[in-house]
């Protein structure tokens, strides 16, 4: 249509007619003059409108569906994000309480033994400068750390310090096999070498071939001149094999450490030696024996032979009781 005088006109027309037109059935209220014109037109129009609905209600309801599923795999990405740092948290918890654990067990094998200590952490573990059984600690010259100072763990003698670095050190372990210590046994004092074997038994060759030893004695650090590189008194292990005596100027024995190489974490380096030689005072308590049960047995004599054998029949001790005159004078009361 052209936008013509006439056109406007018209176009005006109609606005001012359906004005009209919602005017009269506003105010008509239910007696509308519209409600016939309204009713042909839904029936004519109402099949069309069921079957538009029919043939786009599921696309709705699946639009929908995708709407809802969407907040749903979002809420869902929540929960497994919140329990997923809920479960790092938990571990987290766990691996902080096994430190301190382990730092407690630390500082008091330190204090039994006035060693003043520097505590590190185990950062790394492998080949390092040659050889072959090391750890790497977070320590270095910074905190005071230098080569040859002895490392400790709260179960006893981790190893030895021999490279420094600015903030690290490389530790040299018990188990390697060139790592040696003198070694001081409990109680008899016989002295050794300890020798690592690159598992988890260690070899002492003690300096009496004829010295009293036998499964389960316990050895320390004998100690260095001026406590370089081992300071006296650390645990080192205790026997776990004999070797016999076969004449030769010393005794071999194997020991079993310890401390467990193969789970370091907490360690800690000695910066200050003890002011005089720990001796035993820094072993553990010695494992209690269990009780043995014992079972009294009275043979009474002239006892029936019950079983025809010939001998008396042995009579468990039984709890005394009351003759039936006593049972009488207890009911009478």
């Amino acid at each position: 249509m052209r936008d013509t005088r006439e056109s406007r006109l018209l176009l005006v027309l109609l606005v001012a007619i359906a004005f009209a037109l919602i005017t009269v059935d506003l105010r008509s209220s239910e007696q509308s003059p519209l409600d016939g014109a309204r009713r042909g037109a839904a029936s004519a129009l109402g099949p069309v409108q069921n079957g538009v609905a029919t043939a786009i209600g599921p696309v709705g309801n699946a639009i929908s569906a995708i709407r809802d599923s969407g907040k749903r795999y979002d809420r869902l990405s929540v929960l497994e994000r919140e329990n997923a740092e809920l479960k790092q948290r938990l571990g987290s918890d766990d691996r902080h309480r096994s430190r301190i654990k382990e730092l407690d067990k630390l500082l008091k094998t330190a204090a039994a033994g006035q060693y003043g200590v520097k505590g590190a952490q185990v950062i790394a573990i492998g080949a390092a400068q040659g050889f072959s059984w090391t750890i790497t600690i977070d320590a270095g010259e910074r905190d005071g750390i230098a080569p040859d100072m002895t490392v400790i763990n709260g179960d006893g003698l981790v190893g030895r310090v021999t490279t420094v670095g600015p903030s690290t050190s490389t530790v040299l372990l018990a188990t390697d096999p060139d790592f040696t210590v003198g070694t001081r046994m409990e109680t008899s004092n016989e002295l050794g070498f300890a020798n690592g074997r690159g598992d988890s038994a260690l070899t002492v060759q003690l300096l009496n071939s004829k010295a009293d030893v036998k499964r389960g004695d316990r050895l320390v650090t004998f100690g260095s001149s001026n406590n370089k590189p081992f300071v006296p008194g650390v645990p080192v292990g205790e026997i776990i094999q004999v070797n016999p005596n076969s004449g030769d100027l010393t005794r071999t024995v194997r020991v079993r450490p310890y401390v467990g190489f193969t789970k370091l974490d907490i360690v800690g380096v000695v910066v200050q030696p003890p002011r005089k030689d720990p001796r035993d005072m820094v072993l553990p308590e010695p494992p209690k024996p269990k009780p043995t049960p014992t079972v009294t047995v009275t043979v009474t004599p002239g006892a029936e032979d019950e079983d025809g054998d010939g001998e008396q029949t042995p009579v468990a001790d039984q709890p005394d009781e009351p003759d039936e005159q006593n049972a009488q004078d207890e009911q009478g009361d």
